[in-house]
């Protein structure tokens, strides 16, 4: 079909504006590089153990005294809900031979975040189902974007066996990180050099990140006291939240790593969870040692995720917002995902906001063409 809009990238802006499109009535493809759904959302179990549930590698919380969009997406797909954990002492740890700190923090002193029963990839599942069978294309990597004369657009994508296959689409939304678009993908005619500029310059979210997971059979630091939330100084692991299920006896203890990308690249993932793990007994006590599984995603890694811009640590909080496309491409190309809302910016609620804002121009634009009609 000619009258198509394409969507690259099957993450969570990705597959709610093909939710979108879907119910009003608009054909859509959706291609994706991975060989799953989500993007940078990524709920794990323990490999034959299912029964100790299942844990964030990408996002986690939602907060819904502040993010409506999320909060009334979850509650119509009537998906399960809890609070996160935060009963009891935090800890500080600001030296290696000194105890960690022990502090109460006050009574609603933070709006509590929220998390999804079977970790978020239950939103991306829910919103997957929703849409039509065979929408979502698995392994197809776009290398290439053409505009013809007539305003029709040719997308070239490579399969996961190497085969190319060009795909027509009279719209375009790239719901996928900016740096992968200006890094990754050739237009013709090129995008304007101060729009390429502006893709560089959003830094994409977590990409230079790591996450790590430590399993154990029950939340022991709750029988301290102790809230599961720390911050260190030492590391390697620099901000550590509770990351027990809901559900079942496990618990689990997640947190961010402090150091460099290359530098986690050079350790490796062995000696970083013996690091971790370290870190864990020093702030936690003796009961730490006792792991029962460790999950890890460096999401700078990740092709899919990061470019080599993205290994430096951010220094401040970047300034997102959605790009302006000027030239051939404009009402033609279309911007969706967390780095394109200026409000909600590295938020699950961004990526929301920035795909329903890439329909409703979409479904202006087609109302006034006849093309579509």
């Amino acid at each position: 079909m000619n009258n198509q809009v394409v969507i690259v990238g099957a993450g969570l802006s990705g597959l709610r504006a093909a939710s979108l499109l879907h119910v009003n009535g608009i054909s859509c493809r959706v291609l994706e590089a991975r060989d799953r759904v989500g993007g940078r959302v990524l709920s794990t179990s323990v490999l034959n153990r299912p029964e100790l549930g299942k844990y964030d590698l990408g996002p986690t919380w939602f907060w819904p005294q502040y993010e409506s969009k999320i909060t009334n997406l979850i509650k119509e797909l009537n998906l399960g809900t809890f609070i996160q954990y935060t009963n009891g002492a935090m800890l500080l740890e600001r030296l290696h031979n000194e105890t960690p700190e022990r502090y109460m923090l006050p009574d609603n002193g933070n709006a509590s975040s929220f998390r999804l029963t079977g970790g978020m990839q239950s939103l991306i599942d829910a919103l997957a189902n929703a849409i039509p069978p065979g929408t979502i294309e698995l392994g197809t990597r776009v290398r290439a974007l053409g505009l013809d004369k007539g305003g029709a657009i040719t997308i070239e994508a490579e399969l996961a066996d190497g085969e190319r296959r060009q795909i027509s689409a009279s719209a375009v939304i790239l719901a996928l990180p900016p740096r992968i678009v200006a890094r990754h993908m050739e237009f013709s005619p090129p995008l304007p050099p101060e729009l390429i500029t502006d893709l560089v310059n959003k830094p994409t979210w977590m990409a230079g990140q790591a996450k790590a997971v430590v399993i154990y059979d029950r939340p022991f630091w709750r029988e301290l006291g102790l809230s599961g939330f720390a911050s260190s100084r030492v590391g390697p692991l620099q901000e550590i939240h509770d990351a027990s299920p809901d559900r079942g006896s496990a618990g689990a203890l997640f947190g961010f790593f402090g150091i460099p990308a290359k530098v986690r690249h050079e350790l490796g993932q062995e000696e970083l969870k013996k690091r971790v793990v370290g870190q864990l007994v020093r702030m936690f006590g003796p009961s730490a040692h006792q792991v029962s599984d460790f999950l890890y995603k460096d999401w700078s890694e990740d092709d899919e995720t990061a470019v080599e811009e993205d290994f430096n640590p951010l220094l401040n909080y970047p300034e997102y917002g959605q790009p302006s496309v000027a030239g051939g491409w404009e009402k033609k190309v279309f911007f969706a995902g967390t780095e394109t809302n200026s409000q909600f910016g590295g938020h699950l609620e961004g990526a929301l906001r920035s795909a329903e804002k890439a329909v409703s121009e979409i479904s202006k634009w087609i109302g006034g063409n006849e093309r579509w009609t």
